[in-house]
């Protein structure tokens, strides 16, 4: 019975994901390389990293300074990056061949990286392909370097490009994943190695399409990049190793009492990641929700503490509402006048005209004499929603059926999410009473029928207020049940 646990637990299989800070600096790489040694000990592991911290964001501005027609910024900022990841390197490896070939791997993702921006610059065009190969370089530099930390610990490693095992569609900048062509590749790719023992380091965020053209998942996609791997290669669990100890009640730095919530189901870490909250990517859960596949949030930083597990049922607090989140860098867009009330295809032309943009539309509130549609979206897209709302509606706008199409980005989103507050009446009640109370004017308001969350929309510098008022009257400080298991080698990482 003992062989037949080890042998079960050896060819069980993790799939774990660090993050931009997990990986931040040489460092940070030898813990999560810590980690990965402790796992690869007791059963097979895929690994997915980000790029180390703050580096996308460094690729994408430079990106759009070479769109602009700048390049004289182009070898100081190949110089920096390379400086980085070698000094990393030589921190983390004493192996001088293994050393060598990282930094003949991370000079030729530097000279790709040269020679894309200088094309950007000469032609002053930044096309989404284009923007999807350079965003993505920071992962081609991170996987070898954390490849080679981990085959320091004596443990076999191989940076691997998603390139080669993710699949997707043609969408540049928000791919999505095609699993059938994703399972054939990961089992064709990452089987092998898995059988031999070696633990594959994936680049995170990018992908390809089925012709090889890279793409990227959108941003914060290493997290999407995990679960996908995990349902195509049907990993036993997904451990998302980040800078926070797990799913909060509330954003800490707004809310001082926010505390962790030890289990969360598959529906509310969903409307809490789609509505603002940082800890994953809106569509992370998507691949393995199906198949039932647990999912942890955990601190690189401080893995001793048991983090989040998310799971198709959850936990039930009793009170209904589990959590709270929030969203700032939003745009309220109304479409309105008296005519539209005898348009009834109003909704199908605003939808279709945020399709065409691929506009991600958080809420959708309609006043009851018909006169106003509003909804809200990324403010990143409101320029270009903007024009194809106004060009949909032109008709209408030059004949006053349609008044305006207006925005207002100067509001915010606040998010009251849990399971069973379809089961729990007043809920809604009590949210409004406490905003009242706190002098929180409400915009707008949202309620799905799954009843999963209230969404409304404040004032921006109201946001705040009504994240706190809404924590206390919830008493989400105090707290929740503790998960009763714990995660298969996790805790002894």
């Amino acid at each position: 019975m003992k062989m037949s646990r080890q042998s079960e637990m050896k060819h069980a299989l993790q799939v774990m994901k660090f993050g931009g800070t997990s990986v931040g600096d040489a460092d940070c790489i030898r813990r999560a390389a810590a980690i990965v040694h402790a796992a690869a000990a007791r059963q097979s592991v895929v690994v997915v990293v980000s790029a180390m911290s703050g580096v996308t964001n460094r690729l994408v501005h430079s990106a759009h300074r070479a769109e602009q027609g700048e390049q004289d910024f182009i070898p100081q900022l190949a110089s920096e990056l390379r400086a980085q990841h070698i000094t990393a390197l030589e921190s983390l490896v004493t192996n001088k061949q293994a050393q060598a070939q990282v930094t003949t791997s991370c000079q030729e993702v530097l000279d790709e990286l040269e020679r894309l921006l200088r094309g950007t610059a000469l032609l002053r065009e930044l096309t989404p392909r284009a923007l999807d190969v350079i965003s993505g370089i920071g992962e081609r530099l991170s996987a070898p370097l954390v490849s080679a930390a981990v085959n320091e610990l004596n443990v076999r490693a191989m940076a691997i490009s998603a390139t080669e095992v993710i699949v997707t569609d043609h969408h540049h900048g928000r791919a999505e994943p095609l699993m059938s062509p994703t399972r054939h590749r990961a089992e064709a790719r990452l089987r092998p190695l898995l059988d031999q023992g070696i633990v594959p380091i994936v680049t995170g965020f990018i992908a390809a399409t089925p012709e090889g053209v890279q793409t990227t998942l959108g941003r914060g996609g290493s997290d999407y990049s995990a679960t996908i791997l995990g349902a195509a290669l049907g990993a036993q669990e997904t451990v998302i190793w980040t800078d926070v100890d797990g799913v909060k009640t509330a954003d800490p730095r707004l809310v001082p009492e926010a505390r962790t919530i030890p289990e969360i189901s598959y529906n509310e870490a969903a409307e809490l990641a789609y509505f603002g909250a940082k800890v994953l990517h809106p569509n992370t859960l998507r691949p393995v929700t199906a198949a039932g596949v647990p999912v942890w949030i955990r601190n690189t930083f401080a893995p001793e503490k048991p983090g989040t597990k998310i799971t198709a049922e959850g936990i039930s607090t009793g009170g209904g509402v589990k959590a709270l989140t929030a969203i700032r860098d939003v745009t309220l867009v109304t479409v309105g006048g008296p005519g539209i009330v005898g348009l009834p295809d109003v909704l199908a032309r605003s939808f279709a005209a945020t399709s065409e943009t691929r506009t991600n539309v958080f809420l959708v509130s309609q006043s009851s004499s018909q006169n106003d549609i509003c909804f809200v979206i990324n403010s990143s897209d409101e320029k270009r929603t903007l024009k194809a709302l106004r060009d949909a509606f032109a008709p209408e706008i030059a004949e006053e059926t349609v008044e305006h199409v207006t925005s207002n980005p100067d509001i915010a989103i606040v998010a009251v999410v849990g399971e069973n507050m379809r089961g729990i009446p007043g809920v809604a009640g009590r949210t409004f009473t406490a905003l009242g109370r706190e002098n929180v004017n409400i915009m707008a308001i949202a309620q799905g029928s799954s009843e999963y969350n209230i969404s409304l929309v404040v004032r921006k510098d109201s946001m705040q207020r009504a994240l706190a008022a809404l924590h206390k009257e919830f008493r989400l400080n105090q707290a929740a049940p503790q998960v009763q298991e714990t995660p298969s080698l996790a805790n002894n990482c």
